[in-house]
């Protein structure tokens, strides 16, 4: 805002920021970013670390504020900025919520899953106890900078686990993302999402996609940001992905975790006789083209079951379960047996 920028031109007083970046982000891009602080005359201090699901823990965030503590930020005019993936944004913004019990902080997300998912909405978080984001609190970050020009150096892996929470949304609430992502999955993988000249076939893919895709999100988290209600659409595959994740870290990604989950409750939906045939293999054929796994030996009955009794603890004792009513819609169903669940497991496994 020009009042805004007058105040911070003309104040007297010295900008200062503390920067987290994950380490192989500042490889890539820590030279930019010093030279873009430098340039504007902003004291920093940027603190660079290793931000993986394995290292997503308390201790981390600890490290952060001893840093934030020794910088000695305004916690009023001086937020802190996390610049990195899921878990980046996902550390830091615990870290400004505990410290002086509120600090504001801006989210910079460097990949495509981080893009569409973790820079919007309240949550933050750390794993404990083997458990995913067991601790963690409801913080909005005072702004999210999206670039897509971040994700052109991720590797192609990171992207398709990405396309996994965009497919969420498609599939729980917008059939034109749904379609986007069949026609032109395959395109935004080897173009690495960037806006691309010359390719009219494909128009901006990218752009759409990504823009529906934090739209729907939007529409799902904004009136619900505290998750009073928890009926959710947006907890499709979200329900026995937490528990595989973890089980076999490191050799699922999130948004592949997700979409294993997916795959199997798109299953259950045609089981129930709430998807065709035809959907359901409409829907494993986009994920295939989106390079997603549909299956996991680590999926097995035993942790399905371990993790719907988990999913009933924090859920008001009902599963809650999202499921796909045709490609693009979808609801909430409390009522799914055993043996259907069980029927659908034999049948994907089959499959």
């Amino acid at each position: 805002e020009p009042q805004q920028l007058e105040l911070a031109t003309t104040s007297k007083r010295k900008l200062r920021r503390f920067i987290v970046i994950d380490e192989g982000v500042d490889k890539l891009y820590g030279s930019k970013i010093r030279e873009y602080f430098e340039e504007n005359k902003v004291q920093h201090k940027i603190l660079t670390l290793p931000t993986t699901e394995e290292m997503k823990s308390m201790d981390l965030v600890l490290n952060i504020l001893q840093e934030v503590q020794d910088f000695s930020i305004d916690r009023r005019t001086e937020p802190i900025i996390a610049i990195g993936g899921g878990v980046c944004l996902d550390i830091v913004g615990l870290a400004a919520s505990l410290y002086r019990r509120r600090t504001p902080y801006i989210r910079v997300p460097t990949t495509l899953l981080s893009y569409v998912d973790a820079s919007v909405g309240a949550k933050n978080g750390v794993n404990f106890l083997q458990c995913k984001n067991k601790l963690g609190g409801y913080t909005p970050p005072v702004a999210s900078f999206l670039d897509r020009s971040f994700i052109q150096t991720i590797p192609r892996r990171h992207i398709s686990n990405g396309l996994g929470e965009i497919l969420k949304m498609a599939l729980m609430k917008h059939k034109g993302l749904f379609d986007l992502l069949k026609n032109h999955g395959k395109y935004m993988l080897d173009t690495k999402f960037q806006s691309c000249s010359g390719f009219t076939d494909h128009g901006d893919a990218a752009l759409q996609t990504t823009r529906i895709a934090i739209e729907t999100m939007l529409e799902e988290l904004a009136p619900n940001l505290w998750e009073d209600d928890l009926d959710r659409l947006v907890d499709f595959g979200h329900l026995i992905s937490p528990e595989l994740e973890m089980r076999v870290l490191p050799s699922l990604m999130h948004g592949e975790a997700v979409n294993v989950d997916m795959a199997f409750m798109t299953y259950v939906a045609h089981v129930r006789g709430l998807i065709t045939a035809e959907e359901k293999e409409q829907i494993l054929q986009c994920m295939r083209g989106l390079e997603l796994p549909v299956w996991h030996s680590g999926c097995s009955w035993a942790l399905i079951k371990t993790a719907l009794k988990e999913r009933l603890k924090h859920s008001g004792g009902q599963p809650r379960m999202p499921l796909p009513t045709g490609l693009g819609v979808a609801d909430i169903f409390n009522d799914t047996s055993e043996e259907t669940l069980e029927r659908a497991f034999k049948l994907w496994v089959k499959e």
